[in-house]
């Protein structure tokens, strides 16, 4: 087995011991080969001679301390500035270290917020879609009951009290609008008034009130929102309708109708009696007897 290479006592020294030993070591060398150089020179040393070479050695051995110095000052701030370079190193890469995980955090948290934001798009809108839902929803059920406005084609139909002084009765009016909802009206008005399922037509003496209002006046023009293209022909095909249409022809009640294509009628107040037109009025009488159609 080959035995392992020597390593020479040089290069186990530490630089700074060895630059030291050798820079002595020259100077050493350097003022022996003076001294000698002198001696051979003078032949014998005397008094004044030795003095000088005396003063040559402390003189070299003062700029060898002196270099050995600067070198070890050297070395120490060297040594010091690698170990502040090391330490700002450190802390530099600690920084890094905070300021990667800190962005990490932050950028889970924008993630984060991101999704909850599109689950909260998703929930306005299916609420708004609801809303809207419900708005239509509402809308369509306050026109139904009377409580909405309402818009379109339909029929207007005036009924006056007749030449003969025959006038016209809460009943008489009860059946055309009973009629006209049978027929497929949406809305019904009287005189501007708007009819719902709880309205109330009652003769108070000559007069007729509606839902408590100020009395009727004739002519009494009822308006109807509906397809206008059959209302007025399904209006006589209905019992109500068809009951109406005999009552005027038998008492002379002047009747006119028409088709028109916009009407507006106006949304009920919420003000109502206790009885209705259409499906529940209370049964009202006419003079000569007759019961009215509910």
């Amino acid at each position: 087995m080959p035995e392992a290479p020597t390593v020479p006592d040089r290069a186990r020294t530490p630089l700074l011991s060895l630059i030291t030993q050798e820079s002595l070591d020259g100077d050493y060398q350097h003022v022996a080969e003076q001294r000698a150089a002198a001696r051979a020179r003078q032949g014998a040393a005397d008094d004044g001679a030795g003095g000088s070479g005396r003063r040559g050695h402390w003189v070299a051995a003062a700029v060898v301390a002196a270099f050995g110095m600067l070198v070890t000052v050297a070395a120490v701030q060297t040594s010091e500035g690698s170990a502040v370079a090391d330490a700002n190193r450190e802390s530099l890469l600690q920084q890094i270290d905070q300021r990667r995980s800190q962005s990490a955090e932050l950028q889970g948290q924008i993630l984060r917020l991101r999704e909850r934001n599109v689950g909260l798009q998703d929930s306005l809108a299916d609420a708004t879609e609801t809303e809207r839902t419900t708005t239509r929803r509402v809308d369509r059920l306050a026109a139904q009951a009377g409580f909405g406005p309402v818009s379109g084609p339909g029929v207007v139909i005036t009924v006056d009290d007749a030449p003969n002084g025959e006038a016209v009765r809460a009943e008489d009016l009860a059946l055309l609008a009973n009629g006209l909802w049978e027929a497929g009206a949406e809305a019904v008005s009287i005189n501007g008034k708007r009819l719902t399922s709880r309205s109330a037509l009652a003769n108070s003496g000559a007069a007729i009130n509606l839902n408590g209002a100020p009395p009727l006046s004739p002519p009494y023009v009822v308006s109807a929102v509906g397809d206008n293209k059959t209302l007025q022909a399904n209006l006589l095909d209905t019992s109500t309708g068809l009951g109406f249409s005999n009552t005027a022809d038998a008492l002379g009640f002047p009747v006119t109708s028409k088709n028109v294509d916009d009407l507006d009628l106006p949304a009920a107040t919420l003000r109502q009696p206790v009885f209705a037109v259409k499906g529940t009025a209370e049964d009202n009488r006419r003079p000569d007897g007759k019961e009215t159609a509910p």
